[in-house]
C-alpha cells in the first residue's frame, strides 16, 4: 500500500539581519526622515514663523523635563569619584575642543568653512547621558560613574558650551553671535533650573509616565531638526554642501572618533584607573549629546543651525556604530561575573529612573544590574 507522501511546506522567507555593528536605532530613521521632509517641504512665510515658534517652546520644554527628572542626590552621592568625573569633564570640554581646534588647518582644502564651525561646535558640545551608560554596562564597566558623569557633562554644557562657542566660534559662523549667549540663559538655562525646583513636586509623576515624555523628548527635537533644515532650504545654503565635502567631513569625524577613543582608553590606564573606570571613562569621554547638542545650536545659530547640525548628527550616528563593536568586544573578553567595582568598594546599582534622558540611545542596548568586580582576558 503506497502511502501518500504530505509535502513539507517550504520555509519562510529569510528575514533580512541587521549587522551586529549597525544599532537599529528608529529614532536615527525618524531624523533622517524629518530632514527628507524638511528638504522637499520646508516652512516658509507665516508657517515658517509658527514653526520657529513652535521649536523655541519645544527646546524650553526639553529642557525643563531635563532638570525635573535629574536627581540631585545621585549629583552629590557620585562627587566622591571626582578624579573619575574630572578626567570625562577634561576628556569634553579641554582635548575635544583642542582637536576641534587644530582640525582647522584643514580649511578650506578639506573642510569648507561652514562645515567646519559645525565640527568645531560638535567638539564643545557635552556628552551623553544614556547611551554612556547603556554601552558601559554592555561593557561590564562601572555603570553608577557612568551615570554620574554624563549628568556632570549636561549640567556643565549648559555652561561651557555657549561660553566656548564665544570664545573659539565667535562671529564667524553664521548667524552665530555672542548675544546668542542670553538666548541660552532664557531658553535653556532658566527652564533647567525651574525643573529642579520643581522636582519635589512633579517628578514622580515625570517617573511614571517615562515612555510618554520620552515621546516628548524625541518630538521636540525632531520639530528642531525640521525648522533648522527647513531654513537651511529657504535660506539655499544646501546648494553649497557637495558629495565630496560630506565624504571630507565624514573621513574627519572618523579620525576624531578614533583619536578620543584612543586618548579616553589608554590615558584613563595612565591615570592608573581600574577596568571599569576606564571603560566609563571611554564611552562617556569620547561621546557628544545629539539631545543637548541640537537644541543648543538652534539657539545659538539661528538661521545658520542647519550646516551647523550636520557635524553633529553624522558624528551621532558614527559613535553608536564604533561603540557598540568595542562595548560588545570589552564584553567578550570579561571573564568573571557580572558587575563593577566602584569606589570605596563593591556596590549594586542599576540605571535610577531620574539619571536622565538621552534620546540617541541605542535600540537593544539597555542598561543591566550590576554587583560583583571582575578581570578582562589579555
Amino acid at each position: 500500500m503506497n502511502r501518500r507522501r504530505t509535502p513539507r511546506p517550504h520555509p519562510p522567507f529569510p528575514r533580512p539581519r541587521i549587522p551586529s555593528w549597525l544599532p537599529a536605532d528608529p529614532f536615527v530613521l525618524s531624523l533622517l526622515a524629518t530632514v527628507v521632509l524638511a528638504a522637499l517641504l520646508p516652512a516658509s512665510g507665516p508657517a515658517a514663523e509658527v514653526a520657529d515658534g513652535a521649536s523655541t517652546g519645544a527646546v524650553a520644554l526639553l529642557f525643563f523635563l531635563y532638570g525635573a527628572r535629574l536627581s540631585t542626590r545621585e549629583v552629590v552621592d557620585g562627587l566622591r569619584h571626582w578624579r573619575l568625573h574630572a578626567t570625562v569633564l577634561a576628556c569634553t570640554f579641554v582635548v575635544f575642543p583642542l582637536l576641534g581646534l587644530a582640525m582647522g588647518g584643514l580649511v578650506p582644502a578639506v573642510l569648507t568653512p561652514q562645515l567646519y564651525h559645525g565640527l568645531l561646535f560638535l567638539c564643545l558640545v557635552p556628552s551623553t547621558i544614556q547611551s554612556s551608560i547603556a554601552f558601559t554596562s554592555l561593557a561590564r564597566g562601572n555603570v553608577p560613574a557612568a551615570i554620574c558623569a554624563g549628568s556632570f557633562s549636561s549640567l556643565a554644557g549648559l555652561v561651557l558650551t555657549p561660553l566656548l562657542a564665544a570664545l573659539l566660534i565667535g562671529g564667524g559662523a553664521a548667524g552665530f553671535s555672542a548675544g546668542s549667549l542670553t538666548g541660552i540663559v532664557v531658553q535653556l538655562l532658566l527652564p533647567f533650573l525651574a525643573g529642579q525646583a520643581l522636582r519635589r513636586w512633579v517628578g514622580a509623576l515625570l517617573t511614571r509616565h517615562r515612555k510618554l515624555l520620552g515621546l516628548v523628548d524625541r518630538g521636540s527635537i525632531l520639530l528642531v531638526v525640521y525648522t533648522a533644515f527647513g531654513q537651511g532650504m529657504v535660506a539655499g545654503v544646501w546648494h553649497r554642501v557637495t558629495p565630496a565635502a560630506l565624504a571630507a567631513l565624514l573621513a574627519v569625524e572618523a579620525v576624531l572618533l578614533a583619536a578620543m577613543l584612543t586618548l579616553s582608553w589608554y590615558g584613563a590606564k595612565r591615570l592608573g584607573f581600574a577596568r571599569a573606570d576606564r571603560i566609563a571613562i571611554q564611552f562617556a569621554g569620547s561621546k557628544k549629546s545629539l539631545a543637548a547638542g541640537l537644541p543648543m545650536a538652534s539657539v545659538l545659530f539661528g538661521p545658520g543651525a542647519s550646516l551647523a547640525v550636520l557635524p553633529l548628527m553624522l558624528f551621532h550616528q558614527m559613535q553608536l556604530m564604533v561603540c557598540a563593536v568595542i562595548a560588545k568586544r570589552r564584553a567578550a573578553r570579561y571573564d568573571g561575573p557580572v558587575g563593577v567595582a566602584a569606589p570605596g568598594g563593591t556596590v549594586s546599582a542599576a540605571l535610577p529612573a531620574g539619571a536622565g534622558v538621552e534620546a540617541s540611545a541605542p535600540t537593544g542596548v539597555a542598561p543591566r544590574t550590576v554587583s560583583v568586580a571582575g578581570r578582562e582576558r589579555r
